[in-house]
């Protein structure tokens, strides 16, 4: 019996009607009372909602020619040059995830990642094919042993759909380098000789895109090895095709655990009804949940897209794991953001969302040095053209920054219009100033403050005061006074004026600033 077959047949013995819990985006409906679905582009209104829901015909419909996309999207001069592009990385796009762009939005943000354009046939300044110098680091092909305790398993070349900005396109996309049983096993013998490994990443290409059969042949190969301890699985899979995420892929992922998997979400738009009922499947099959997005210029270098997005994706249950500054690869420059970006949009997450919806910001070197927090312990040195960055081992890399990034357009973006309101905050602009030392939340000092019918002893401004420091009688916010000494019963009487720092201390036994912990 399922939990929810559980909480009916509970709820029917006493006599109530079930709960239906309307909150959880997985169980959303649609106006026709049925799951909610998302937009199906036209040329597909026909196909039987059989043949959509089925991930094998998505796979096997993905578009990828200009004649064909063309008739989905009104191209622009731009995207017609990328898609008619000789040497162009590998264009495939599933009917689901391709009928989530507008068709005429050429910066809708799902189309940027999804549709090449003449610009990402361009060159920049540090621009590097391997750019993490991953095959410098692969003891078989497709391993990649970096750090001491655990190893990257690429296992295909292949995915449901292919990023313009992808890391690996020097390989992924192209069928004459994938992996086979052959290589499989190479690699899971490299791992039982090396009993230092605990940990191992399944990626690719995309691992979740493999024959049913293949890729659970991988995962037993793996648990049947005593030293591993974890397997983790970076799929896209459940983004582009949410479809092939169903209880027997949950159930045959459940026989191996402890397995985890982080999925890849960029934007807002991209969690849909039927991503919400995808990650619900891994989740009741006990796969914890995590998201690596990359900060992209044009798609999500706004902070108010990126408090949408981990927010959205906390309700999903997906925890925020990573925002990997764009790779130096081959056809990413026109993605590339300055790293400053990278720390603003952290600035506006810290404290303005729960912490478990805080990713952390990562460059991963260039060179293979590995992933980078940007964090003061790990950010060497910042000027106006790169940063030098240490990693765990004392390892020295430097990242580039772009010489031509366009600022994200505030005035066009609806996010930025329509922020979440955040009552009471008005900005760090009066701390900096020197006009008050806190920020107070609206209504903090009104007798009926929150609802309360009587003021909360928290309330009261007076506790929030330091002694002969900052503003005085509560009144944050306006010109600081000069201090004046006052008699030993402090009721007031002013002295001869002090300097600062000369003023008498509170008679004894009253309390001290410092004994109260309010001065830092």
């Amino acid at each position: 019996m399922t939990v929810q077959e559980h909480s009916s047949a509970v709820a029917g013995s006493a006599g109530e009607p079930a709960f239906v819990n309307r909150r959880d985006p997985a169980r959303r409906l649609g106006p026709d009372g049925k799951p909610a679905v998302s937009r199906r582009a036209a040329i597909w209104a026909d196909v039987p909602d059989e043949k959509w829901n089925d991930w094998r015909w998505q796979l096997s419909n993905r578009v990828n020619e200009l004649s064909e996309i063309e008739a989905i999207l009104n191209l622009t001069d731009d995207e017609r040059e990328g898609l008619s592009a000789p040497d162009k990385f590998r264009v495939d796009v599933t009917p689901y995830f391709i009928s989530l762009v507008d068709p005429d939005d050429p910066d809708d943000p799902i189309r940027r990642q999804i549709i090449p354009t003449g610009r990402e046939l361009r060159s920049f300044t540090g621009m590097m094919e391997d750019s993490l110098a991953e095959d410098r680091h692969s003891p078989v092909p497709g391993l990649v042993h970096r750090y001491p305790d655990r190893v990257l398993m690429l296992i295909t070349t292949q995915c449901a759909s292919y990023c313009r900005y992808c890391t690996r396109s020097r390989i992924v996309g192209d069928p004459s380098q994938n992996f086979n049983r052959k290589e499989h096993e190479a690699q899971l013998d490299y791992i039982r000789r090396t009993p230092q490994i605990r940990d191992v990443l399944i990626s690719g290409g995309d691992g979740l895109t493999l024959a049913p059969k293949l890729l659970e042949s991988v995962l037993r190969g793996l648990r049947e090895i005593p030293h591993v301890e974890i397997i983790r699985i970076g799929s896209r899979v459940p983004v582009f095709l949410p479809q092939r995420i169903d209880d027997e892929l949950g159930e045959m992922l459940a026989k191996y655990h402890p397995v985890w998997l982080n999925i890849h979400v960029n934007h807002p738009n991209e969690i849909t009804p039927e991503l919400a009922r995808a990650c619900d499947v891994l989740a009741r099959a006990g796969v914890p949940l995590g998201n690596q997005s990359v900060l992209l210029a044009g798609v999500n270098d706004c902070v108010h897209i990126q408090r949408d997005l981990v927010q959205r994706l906390v309700e999903i249950r997906v925890r925020p794991y990573y925002i990997y500054q764009c790779d130096l690869v081959e056809g990413a420059g026109h993605f590339r953001t300055p790293v400053g970006k990278g720390l603003e949009i952290m600035e506006g997450l810290r404290g303005h969302t729960s912490g478990y919806a805080v990713p952390q910001f990562i460059v991963d070197a260039p060179g293979g040095g590995g992933k980078i927090p940007v964090m003061p312990n790990y950010l060497v040195s910042y000027s106006d053209h790169k940063i030098v960055l240490r990693n765990y081992e004392g390892y020295i890399t430097t990242y580039e920054e772009p010489t031509a990034y366009t600022p994200h357009d505030r005035a066009s973006c609806r996010w930025c219009q329509n922020p979440r309101p955040e009552p009471g905050q008005e900005g760090i602009t009066g701390l900096l100033d020197g006009k008050r030392m806190w920020i107070e939340p609206a209504g903090f000092v009104e007798t009926h403050a929150r609802g309360n019918e009587e003021a909360h002893r928290l309330q009261d401004p007076s506790k929030w005061v330091p002694y002969g420091v900052g503003a005085l009688e509560g009144q944050a916010g306006q010109p600081l006074p000069v201090l004046q000494a006052t008699t030993g019963d402090r009721n007031g009487d002013a002295l001869a004026g002090y300097g600062p720092g000369e003023e008498p201390r509170p008679a004894d036994g009253l309390p001290t600033a410092t004994a109260n912990h309010e001065l830092l």
